[in-house]
């Protein structure tokens, strides 16, 4: 998807960083890629347009997930159908992590 398309789209980001432990890297990675666990709960919804995991350059650890909706209610009605699922893979992968924070949910313009 381009640029424009995410635009015209208005589709809502939601934006989390991570830090990895580094001894769990790889399983890390393997549950918040694009077609990781998260991902795939996600796909159940209508309204979800995909995710990315990005590593930062210059601190090894350090990942930010954008996970793309349709809209804040499409995201809400995934974490009502779903909460059940979404509760275990939330303490599955807290394993995973040092660290995780919510940046917000951001409006492409």
């Amino acid at each position: 998807m381009t640029y424009q398309s995410f635009a015209e789209a208005r589709v809502i980001q939601l934006v989390w960083e991570f830090v990895a432990r580094e001894d769990k890297v790889a399983e890390f990675e393997r549950h918040y890629s694009s077609e990781g666990s998260w991902a795939q709960l996600f796909r159940q919804s209508a309204g979800f347009r995909g995710t990315a995991l990005l590593r930062d350059t210059k601190e090894r650890y350090r990942y930010l997930t954008v996970d793309s909706w349709e809209s804040l209610d499409a995201h809400r009605a995934m974490r009502a159908r779903f909460a059940r699922e979404h509760e275990e893979l939330d303490r599955l992968c807290e394993e995973f992590t040092e660290r995780e924070t919510n940046l917000g949910a951001f409006e492409v313009q």
